[in-house]
């Protein structure tokens, strides 16, 4: 028999700000983290609107000299497995065996914030100006190599490079982590800071991103007839996920239970997804199934849902085919967010888990008028009341990386009640 898993711990920092209970009642309320890039920031005068996430002094999380040269998205992701630690009560070490303990946690783009600074002072200035910090403050895997070292884990360690699917697709690893008996505790999630001029340009360049919208908290509308384009953002987020029986030896609460995945390709084009929805389909149709359940058993689709034209048509076809004229509820955070990029899954995985945890599933915000193309059972005004038995968390990414998530009912004897 398999062993069930359990989410103990959530950590986040989000454009909403980083308390896991106050970022979901934002989520409920309609309190957006989209703005208009202040003076001074890189993004000024460049962009209409982004997700900014707050700023994560260094030090809080390394020591002054090791923090030098490290990329934001590294210090994003280590203050947000710092808290999911913290919030599941668990020090390593000292409960649980070191050496028990795996280090799941990704990026879609790594440091190139800081690649770009340092890559401009060798042009200006010569070699002599790139910091020999350069490689261990901005190489993906750095933000699990440095959860690890300061939190002395000594298990399995990885990083998966799947752009916007990363951080969701490294919570699925963790399923298969202790499953496979390798780790009684995971810390896994992932983090993206893509808010620099050059990678801004080419989303911007791109007709990505939403534009012409005099508001910023309007821009971002998944599944709106007048979505053109998503808001760029940035952010992280790491759960603690642990065998149930573990976590009930050491009498913890858990928000939910991590019950299934699925990961698909949809085998496409590189940055647009299938129309007909094929590789969502049959993600979503994988993670339900390897959770023992059947479709009529998912009460909440927490949608990938970016605000793009042909993204949300496609993945409103494919829950349309796995569930039929019947849907589940159905909503998408990034209204309020932005895409955080490969920090989006795991902040929403969270947000599924406490709607679990809750009973309340959040809205889309914006979506004044639905697109017939998109018709679905969406939450749209105010967060309606479950309860939530089983909830799918989707994420896909540029190269037709596909990723589900089932997230349901704990299989542990405690219960931790966020409050909403």
């Amino acid at each position: 028999m398999r062993p069930a898993a359990a989410i103990t711990g959530i950590g986040v920092v989000t454009p909403l700000g980083r308390k896991a209970d106050d970022v979901f009642d934002a989520l409920c309320a309609g309190r957006s983290g989209l703005v208009r890039p202040p003076e001074g920031h890189p993004l000024a005068g460049l962009l209409d609107v982004a997700g900014i996430a707050p700023d994560i002094d260094p030090t809080e999380v390394l020591d002054a000299k090791q923090a030098r040269a490290v990329d934001r998205f590294v210090l994003l992701a280590m203050a947000a497995a710092d808290d999911a630690l913290a919030d599941a009560r668990i020090t390593v070490g000292t409960d649980v065996d070191p050496e028990r303990v795996a280090v799941v946690v990704s990026t879609g783009g790594a440091g190139l914030e800081t690649y770009e600074h340092f890559a401009a002072l060798r042009r200006e200035s010569g070699r002599a100006k790139v910091s020999p910090y350069l490689l261990p403050g901005m190489l993906a895997n750095m933000a699990a190599a440095r959860i690890a070292i300061k939190h002395g884990i000594r298990g399995h360690s990885a990083c998966i490079a799947t752009a916007c699917a990363a951080g969701a697709q490294s919570i699925a690893e963790a399923l298969r982590i202790i499953r496979a008996d390798e780790a009684d505790v995971v810390v896994c999630g992932g983090g993206d800071t893509a808010l620099h001029p050059t990678v801004a340009s080419a989303f911007a360049n791109a007709w990505a991103l939403a534009r012409k919208w005099a508001e910023p908290t309007q821009a971002s509308r998944p599944f709106d007839k007048r979505r053109n384009g998503f808001v760029l953002g940035e952010g992280a987020g790491v759960l603690v996920v642990e065998r149930a029986d573990f976590a009930d030896a050491r009498g913890a609460a858990a928000y939910a239970g991590l019950l299934g995945w699925g990961v698909t390709t949809d085998a496409h084009h590189p940055t647009t997804p299938r129309p007909d929805g094929a590789g969502a389909t049959a993600v979503m149709r994988k993670a339900i199934a390897d959770a023992g359940l059947t479709p009529s058993d998912v009460d909440y689709v927490n949608a990938h849902g970016t605000s793009t034209p042909l993204g949300d048509a496609a993945e409103a076809t494919a829950i349309r085919s796995v569930f039929g004229d019947t849907t589940p509820a159905v909503s998408s955070i990034k209204a309020l967010t932005g895409h955080m990029l490969g920090g989006s899954g795991a902040v929403e995985a969270a947000a599924t888990a406490l709607s679990v945890s809750t009973g309340l599933l959040p809205p889309t915000h914006n979506l004044d008028d639905p697109d017939p193309d998109c018709a679905l059972d969406h939450v749209r005004g105010t967060a309606r009341p479950g309860p939530v038995r089983a909830a799918l968390s989707n994420s896909f990414a540029f190269g037709g990386h596909n990723v589900s998530l089932l997230i349901g009912e704990p299989g542990t004897r405690l219960r931790r009640r966020a409050h909403a």
